[in-house]
């Protein structure tokens, strides 16, 4: 029987990327068994060589040992190439390769960690990117419980040579154990649990210096968890006595609200195949044709029970990770709004749908014009916005929730967040991302109450701005700056601008 590495159907073509890798094992089958021949390769041979012997590590579990010698044998580039591979496995072909070859694929990660592989933190990566949110199915929690085993296995090691690759295992698993304590108690989910808890609560409490390089999305992740005794008490530190977590300097939880997440962290939580479909989506799908894209993503990704979870993840990546160009940026092309309405829309339980607009509007909470993006708020007001008068219900939840977060989010730093949403209204309009905000604050169907809050919204946003023109005039009359500091896109019109009067 021929070796394989994926499952594919009957009327399926054979995925190329595996063709290669089996023809380069059957071109050099005599040479992959001892006594190994030495030579100097040309690059061409050491490729296929490489593919050879992943192909044969995958495929032949017995002989495993006796491939990964070879490896060891004729390494030259730090195994660089061999891991690149492996990552284009994982990325293109995991979600069909057989079970047999996912558990050969955790052990050569194994040995490439072992070996300390130029290139593993990438494997390492992709990885947890197959992961998926909201599948509870044997398999997915498998690779879940295989990758935390790897991690605190390889404690000291990863802390030492890429501590980077904490904070992603962290961000990953704080997430997943949002919807595993939402899963009926089993012995395989309780055993993930366990270990998910230990893995984040020890890099919370030794490392969090470390942890704080992820930014505000920390705190995001944090308070889904606040039921669970160990984030229970973590959480009493991070109110109370910040000074517990031995990082000098750091004596608020405020500290990490004013830090943007790197969008890195977003990708870990989106599948390649994921990721692939909705840029298709946002930048070559017309505006008015998106129906039958949609239906044939929301079967592919979200058709199982308990998958709507992954909505919140995939609107915080579209906000932070897709911020198309210019030229992509056309009226004709779906823009990243209409997705996130489509996305709310297809809701269907209550906590998912608070937390997803959480996700929308979370670094309006404490948007800094000098270190935010202001594309990571564009797509929220645009929703609002654009979704009067034909789907008003739209913009009356969103507005009612921005307006409840402002006032219940954090009540000691109310303060904060109040200003942080002002800052990001201020900068859409002064931006030209909407034209200005009376089609909000004089929206007859918009209950008058709401209206009323959101107004005095609207007078703090003035306020700020009437702050900064007074602060600007007065550096003007002390001394102009010069011309070649002048910033050149001051003024700039949004090519995606909606205007409102």
């Amino acid at each position: 029987m021929a070796l394989k590495l994926t499952e594919r159907g009957i009327h399926e073509a054979e995925n190329p990327i595996e063709v290669s890798f089996r023809e380069a094992f059957e071109l050099l089958k005599s040479q992959l068994n001892p006594p190994f021949t030495l030579k100097v390769l040309t690059q061409e041979e050491y490729s296929n060589l490489n593919k050879a012997i992943i192909f044969g590590i995958l495929s032949q579990p017995n002989l495993a040992e006796v491939h990964i010698k070879h490896l060891y044998a004729i390494i030259i580039d730090g195994y660089e190439l061999f891991t690149c591979m492996l990552v284009k496995i994982v990325d293109e072909l995991y979600v069909k390769l057989l079970d047999s070859v996912k558990i050969q694929l955790i052990w050569v990660t194994k040995e490439m960690l072992n070996v300390l592989a130029i290139g593993f933190d990438k494997l390492l990566v992709a990885l947890l990117r197959q992961i998926v949110g909201g599948d509870f199915s044997e398999g997915n929690s498998w690779l879940c419980l295989e990758m935390v085993a790897l991690f605190l296995a390889n404690w000291d090691c990863l802390l030492e040579e890429e501590p980077l690759i904490l904070n992603k295992g962290l961000y990953v698993f704080l997430r997943l154990l949002a919807d595993h304590y939402r899963v009926p108690s089993n012995p395989m989910v309780d055993g993930l649990k366990r270990m998910e808890v230990a893995y984040c609560v020890r890099l919370l409490r030794e490392q969090f210096l470390l942890c704080l390089k992820i930014g505000r999305d920390l705190i995001r992740l944090l308070q889904d968890l606040v039921h669970i005794p160990e984030f229970k008490a973590i959480w009493k530190d991070l109110l109370l006595n910040p000074r517990q977590f031995g990082v000098d300097g750091f004596k608020d939880i405020s500290q990490i609200y004013h830090t943007k997440t790197p969008s890195s962290y977003f990708l870990l939580r989106v599948t390649p195949e994921m990721e692939t479909k909705l840029r298709f989506l946002l930048t070559h799908v017309k505006l008015g044709s998106q129906k039958r894209y949609q239906v044939w993503f929301a079967k592919k990704f979200l058709g199982v029970p308990g998958r709507e979870v992954i909505l919140i993840d995939i609107v915080r990546f579209i906000c932070c990770s897709v911020h198309p160009s210019s030229e992509i940026m056309q009226p004709d092309i779906l823009p990243r709004w209409a997705v996130i309405g489509w996305l709310l829309t297809s809701c269907r339980k209550s906590y998912v749908e608070a937390n997803l607009k959480l996700a929308l509007f979370y670094d309006w909470l404490f948007y800094d014009e000098i270190t935010d993006n202001v594309m990571n708020i564009e797509p929220a007001i645009l929703l609002m916005v654009n979704s009067i008068p034909n789907y008003i219900e739209v913009t009356r939840t969103l507005l009612e929730f921005l307006l409840i977060v402002v006032d219940n989010y954090d009540i000691e730093r109310k303060e904060i967040v109040s200003k942080g949403v002002s800052t990001a209204l201020s900068t859409l309009v002064k931006r030209g991302i909407v034209s200005s905000l009376d089609v909000l604050t004089r929206c007859d169907m918009i209950a008058p109450v709401h209206r009323e809050m959101f107004g005095k919204l609207v007078l703090v946003m003035q306020g700020i701005h009437s702050k900064k023109i007074g602060l600007a005039s007065t550096i003007h009359d002390m001394s102009p700056p010069p011309s070649h500091l002048l910033p050149s896109s001051l003024g700039s019109q949004h090519p995606n601008r909606v205007n409102c009067n």
